[in-house]
């Protein structure tokens, strides 16, 4: 990348989680400026130093968290962002993007940005097939919002089918095309 790109990198509770650690490492590796926002519900499944470590910058996760500077954070990190992408996005992120809910710092950082927003879901078969998650997804897509996956494979329930989220190398990709580094 000629100049750094600002991304946000969202990461919701989701055995997908783990997938972010090598997101932020790729996205890093391509010179973007990654800025890691968690929720509570990610820290069951990945820790905030994996992935303050990989991305070199302080990982966000409490929307009181002390700040360190007096910046308001969820809007300076909304207005900071050269793009947000939230991966993994569960049915449950998604039903609050799309019903305007903004409960916790990544929920705010989303509903703030005017930068592109890319949700890479991952969920249960069954779940992203339900009906209301579906018109979740096409209100998201109507209002401009990109999506990636998801992809069929072994999910974490141990079935297969279709949910599981794209692979970190694919959505780096994705990143890179949406932001015409690639």
């Amino acid at each position: 990348m000629k100049q750094a790109k600002n991304i946000v990198l969202g990461v919701t509770g989701s055995i997908a989680a783990f997938k972010a650690a090598e997101i932020a490492s790729c996205l890093a590796k391509a010179g973007a400026c990654v800025h890691v926002v968690m929720t509570r519900e990610a820290e069951a499944f990945i820790t905030p130093l994996t992935l303050q470590i990989l991305s070199s910058n302080k990982v966000h996760r409490g929307m009181f968290d002390m700040p360190e500077s007096w910046d308001v954070e969820h809007v300076a990190l909304a207005d900071l962002a050269d793009l947000v992408v939230v991966a993994p996005a569960t049915a449950n992120i998604i039903g609050k993007l799309a019903a305007g809910i903004c409960d916790d710092f990544l929920t705010c950082i989303v509903t703030a940005t005017r930068a592109p927003v890319l949700l890479a879901p991952a969920m249960n078969e069954g779940m992203y097939r339900h009906e209301v998650v579906q018109e979740n997804i096409a209100k998201l897509k109507k209002i401009g919002y990109a999506m990636i996956g998801p992809e069929k494979g072994r999910l974490a329930c141990g079935s297969e089918g279709l949910g599981r989220m794209s692979a970190p190398q694919k959505i780096t990709a994705e990143v890179l095309r949406l932001l015409k580094l690639k």
